[in-house]
């Protein structure tokens, strides 16, 4: 209610019951937009009129029965409001008293009497006016007047307790109030809620529904009453609880002074960047963020920042070197103690070796770049466990870190320090971690990198994998450069072709090939078994493995260039052993032999196809490399009625679909001298087929494979059985040199056959094949695609 003195121009209102039953029909009356208000019948409101509307609007009223209709508008910072811009019903009120205040507002009073509608509004020459229609409300059906005063009563009463805008005088009024729809709108004008909340209670006719609508708000009102305590209360604590804390840090700080103990650990990190021997220019840093460290109080969150960012620096070896083996002889004994064959590998390292022991005689300061070396080849062969032995014979320390998946640029170089949590990248971390500036620092999986919105891991890697750049490795959490000139970086890969040009060009390769049997022997004899015999708590008293039985786990029950399967082989077979052992409860050697072997691993899992394929024209067999090394693959022709339609399946990529392409435009264009049916495009469809057909295949290497295949259906000859091919054809019968030989090689000898058709440019390739090999295999090498009649097709 209003607490305004209204001691001067009271105004008696004399308003007869036919003045407001006028109204029971569309008539035409002054009308008063509200902002921010909304006036309920049986409620008086005291307001504030400035617009000139208004003002002329009070001064007419004023002069008859002082009637008026108001109405809230929806945007209150419209000065001229039109029909839509007010609310659809409204409240019939009559004026009570005005008072007129300094400048040009007056004060008014005015109490509400009916609930109306708008049927129009406008504006006229000085103030609003327009057609209204009083509603009338509909009374209650179901439930018992009494029974909706007392529960509003009790509801109001309870959220009288809990705000501080609801005074005495309101709890009073609404307690001598008996009405449930004169209860209902005192409250509702009472109560802070929004202007669209009181317009749908001012709207409702029927007494029931607005109550069921207040009774919802005003559950709303002390829910959110209640919520706003609680997070008050929890907020008062939590400030309470810091002042608590940063008075005891004060205390604490005056105690330390007077016992001469105020900056110890800040003391600490001084001695120790004292002796870290850092560079000039990480030094000068060092300073200074150290003397903004002792000004910055320990509270603040900038301490820490400052104080992890010197402890990374002072953690990290600036001069701290392991001294090298230069023992060549000595080192080239531990790395055949650790792994079989790699003979490339090795020379490699102990020509750094005897490079760096040259060096360091004439001149003891000069030192070496570290080679930065990418081992790539398939899975399985051994490059990552030769970085470590690698490391354990030159005497160094060994890091790894795998960048698989890897897509953001701060992984590598670090974040920097402006964001809460940063850390230096995994190069940094990496030599905190080791301890020493010349570790072998290993990256696995090079060729997985990725990239994204983050930015190109492959692009940061330039800078590390640069001798003439990484002597000044920039992180950016760091901000200071830090040598990298002493680390030996190794990577290792499955694939050449998505390493990046950049990154590939910085690097020197080392091809890892898949082994051969003989090799696969040795490396089961010398290092899996034995591996394997302690990992399972057995001995060589109580199992041994034949040679031909490991050749039999090779050829029979894997297939693969490395030995990651044969060890998982020999493992399945040294738990049944231990199991046998438990359970007969006593020692016995258990020798594994050829006969024997199918009890321990069950039926065979690799045959040879070779023989069973190789039954009717149509089929010959090709050499691909993969990313597990070397594979035959059959390729399979055949022919039916048609008008020449060459279908190819088999999930082909485009570059196998042209060289099928070009195949069967040289059959066409040589039919006489291939002995082929010279018009055989019109009355045959040709088929090609290779399967396996789930997996993509892609590349030039297969066209003589394709050439022979066709050949072979449309001469009816059968292709040799015993022969595989590799090359890139052309329309005009050239053969051309393809890549891969070596595994492509390996993989035909390991799939049993005896001859191998190779491009004449691919000759020179056979100095990398094992002797082992070249031996038991005849080679036949060709530049012209008519030669493949010679060699591959019966007679």
């Amino acid at each position: 209610m209003s607490n305004i003195n209204f001691e001067k121009n009271d105004l008696h209102t004399n308003i007869s019951l036919n003045d407001i039953e006028k109204y029971s029909t569309p008539n035409t009356i002054p009308m008063l937009p509200l902002r921010n208000a909304v006036l309920f019948p049986d409620y008086s409101m005291p307001l504030y009129i400035g617009r000139k509307h208004s003002l002329a609007l009070i001064e007419e009223i004023s002069k008859g029965n002082k009637l008026l209709a108001v109405v809230s508008q929806k945007d209150v910072s419209i000065e001229n409001p039109t029909f839509d811009d007010v609310y659809e019903y409204g409240t019939l009120a009559v004026l009570l008293k005005t008072l007129k205040m300094p400048g040009k507002i007056n004060s008014i009073f005015i109490q509400g009497i009916r609930r109306i509608k708008i049927h129009s509004f406008s504006k006229g020459n000085s103030f609003y006016s327009g057609k209204v229609e009083i509603i009338e409300e509909n009374n209650f059906t179901n439930t018992a007047p009494a029974i909706i005063v007392n529960n509003l009563k009790n509801s109001f009463i309870k959220l009288s307790k809990l705000t501080n805008y609801i005074t005495t005088d309101h709890v009073n009024l609404v307690n001598n109030i008996n009405n449930p729809s004169q209860i209902i709108d005192i409250i509702a004008s009472i109560i802070k809620l929004s202007i669209s909340q009181k317009e749908d209670i001012l709207k409702t006719f029927d007494v029931e529904k607005r109550f069921k609508l207040l009774q919802i708000l005003l559950n709303e009102a002390m829910q959110k009453v209640l919520i706003e305590k609680k997070i008050d209360s929890a907020v008062n604590n939590t400030l309470s609880e810091n002042q608590r804390k940063h008075l005891l840090r004060q205390k604490l700080q005056t105690i330390q002074k007077e016992l001469g103990e105020d900056d110890v650990e800040t003391e600490e990190l001084s001695e120790k960047l004292k002796k870290a021997n850092m560079s000039d220019e990480a030094k000068n840093v060092a300073d200074k963020e150290l003397a903004r460290l002792k000004r910055i109080p320990k509270i603040s969150p900038e301490h820490n920042l400052i104080r992890t960012y010197l402890e990374w620096l002072s953690d990290l070896p600036w001069d701290n070197t392991t001294e090298d083996n230069l023992k060549v002889q000595k080192a080239e004994e531990i790395l055949n103690e650790d792994h079989y064959g790699l003979d490339k590998v090795k020379l490699r390292i102990l020509e750094y070796l005897s490079v760096r022991k040259l060096k360091l005689l004439k001149d003891k300061k000069s030192a070496v770049k570290g080679p930065i070396l990418c081992f790539i080849g398939p899975p399985g062969v051994g490059k990552t466990s030769v970085g470590k032995s690698i490391a354990r014979a030159m005497g160094r320390k060994f890091y790894r870190i795998s960048l698989g998946g890897i897509r953001d640029e701060s992984e590598i170089r670090g974040h920097r320090r402006t964001y809460i949590g940063s850390l230096p990248g995994r190069i940094i971390k990496g030599m905190k971690n080791v301890g020493v500036n010349n570790p072998i620092f290993m990256l696995d999986e090079i060729d997985k990198l990725g990239n994204d919105f983050r930015g190109d891991p492959s692009s940061a890697l330039l800078e590390v994998l640069d001798p003439e750049q990484n002597f000044s490795f920039a992180d950016n959490y760091l901000e200071v450069p830090y040598d990298l000139q002493n680390v030996m970086f190794i990577a290792t890969a499955n694939w050449y072709e998505t390493i990046p040009g950049p990154l590939r060009d910085r690097m020197e390769f080392i091809n890892f090939s898949g082994y051969l049997v003989n090799e696969k022997v040795q490396i089961a004899k010398n290092f899996l078994i034995k591996k394997q015999l302690t990992e399972h708590g057995l001995t060589s008293k109580e199992i041994s493995f034949k040679k031909d039985a490991i050749e039999l786990i090779i050829e029979e029950y894997t297939k693969e260039s490395g030995v990651r399967n044969l060890e998982r082989e020999i493992a399945k077979i040294c738990r049944k052993v231990a199991k046998l052992i438990v359970e007969n409860n006593k020692s016995k050697k258990y020798k594994i032999t050829k006969d024997n072997v199918k009890d321990f691993l069950g039926i065979q899992k690799y045959y040879s196809e070779v023989a069973e394929r190789m039954i009717r024209p149509g089929i010959a067999i090709g050499m691909a490399w993969t990313v597990v090394g070397g594979d035959i693959l059959f390729i399979e022709a055949s022919k039916m009625p048609g008008k020449g339609e060459l279908i190819l399946t088999g999930q082909l990529g485009d570059v196998m679909k042209e060289s099928a392409q070009a195949a069967m435009t040289f059959i066409r264009s040589n039919s006489k001298e291939l002995n082929v049916e010279p018009e055989f495009n019109k009355k045959y469809d040709l088929h090609i087929h290779v399967p396996a057909g789930a997996i993509p295949k892609d590349g030039p290497s297969a066209g003589i494979t394709l050439l022979t295949a066709m050949i072979s259906v449309l001469t009816d000859k059968k292709a040799k059985n015993n022969v595989a091919m590799t090359g890139e054809i052309t329309l005009r019968g050239a053969v051309l040199p393809v890549g891969g030989i070596k595994e492509k090689v390996i993989a035909a000898h390991r799939a049993g056959l005896k001859e191998i058709i190779l491009p004449k440019k691919n000759e020179k390739d056979l100095e990398d094949i094992p002797k082992d090999v070249l031996k038991k295999l005849k080679f036949h090498f060709i530049s012209d695609m008519l030669d493949i009649l010679k060699f591959a097709i019966e007679k």
